[in-house]
């Protein structure tokens, strides 16, 4: 049994020395048909590092070819599956420009935009590819209204809605959170949280946004010189009222109601002085 296990052992090594002998002849020294016939096979054994390498030899000598949209749909997926999605989106979205009629052009819209939100990172850094994603698949549902992948692209979106949303409200927050070393923080509080009520209506925010907008605008009231102070307590009254209005059951009605309470001696004070 072990020497059968040997023999085995020694036969894969000696394919793959032969079949690694074999790719590198023919990347090298390989006619442009013979690497496409590789690039193709390797492709469909499913190595993708290698298949790409030969795609990127053979691809200006079959440019305008009837190959070449075979080619390309190859590459794109090639680096969807390599996790290079940043270029896979690229690629798929240049087949779709380039093959309008192809029948694959519905699959590479798709995994163009897919492609995009596997490369976006999390909320707090830079969401360049999340906006490429957001503006794919928002293409991909205007184009393909009853695509079998409609419900999915529809959970991909809100997903990536949901990550620009929370980036908004975590910068509109951290503006509150370090108004106490500037107090300018607090009137850059407010405006952040309105441009995140504003830029996505409904939300899911929306009720925290409005508890962290009416606290700045209390602390910011409450820390005000006397000449500022009346409509500055005004204005956080409002904000209580609009927070109340559209959650009357709020979870942060307590603290709510104790900061008006505040805000509302301050309004007495002012009006005996």
């Amino acid at each position: 049994m072990q020497k059968i296990k040997h023999i085995a052992c020694t036969f894969i090594m000696v394919s793959l020395l032969v079949s690694c002998g074999e790719y590198q002849k023919v990347l090298n020294k390989g006619t442009v048909q013979e690497q496409y016939k590789m690039a193709v096979k390797l492709y469909e054994a499913k190595d993708f590092g290698k298949a790409l390498r030969l795609f990127e030899k053979i691809t200006p000598s079959y440019k305008n070819k009837p190959q070449m949209e075979r080619i390309q749909f190859m590459v794109a997926q090639s680096n969807f599956n390599q996790k290079n999605y940043s270029y896979a989106g690229y690629y798929f979205d240049r087949f779709t420009k380039n093959y309008p009629k192809s029948s694959k052009k519905e699959e590479a819209s798709f995994l163009s935009a897919l492609s995009y939100y596997n490369a976006a990172p999390r909320y707090s850094l830079d969401q360049t590819d999340t906006y490429k994603a957001l503006d794919a698949f928002q293409s991909f549902i205007n184009e393909y209204p009853d695509s079998d992948r409609l419900a999915e692209a529809n959970k991909y979106y809100k997903a990536l809605r949901y990550k620009l949303e929370k980036k908004d409200f975590e910068i509109a927050k951290n503006y509150y959170k370090t108004a106490d070393f500037d107090s300018r923080n607090y009137k850059a509080a407010m405006v952040a949280f309105d441009n995140l009520l504003s830029d996505y209506l409904g939300t899911e925010f929306k009720e925290e946004a409005l508890y962290y907008k009416f606290k700045a605008a209390h602390d910011y009231a409450l820390k005000s010189t006397a000449r500022r102070k009346p409509k500055r307590l005004e204005e956080a009254v409002k904000v209580y009222e609009k927070l109340k209005r559209n959650f009357p059951e709020s979870k942060f009605l307590e603290d709510s109601n104790k900061m008006l309470e505040e805000i509302q001696k301050q309004q007495k004070q002012l009006l005996k002085s």
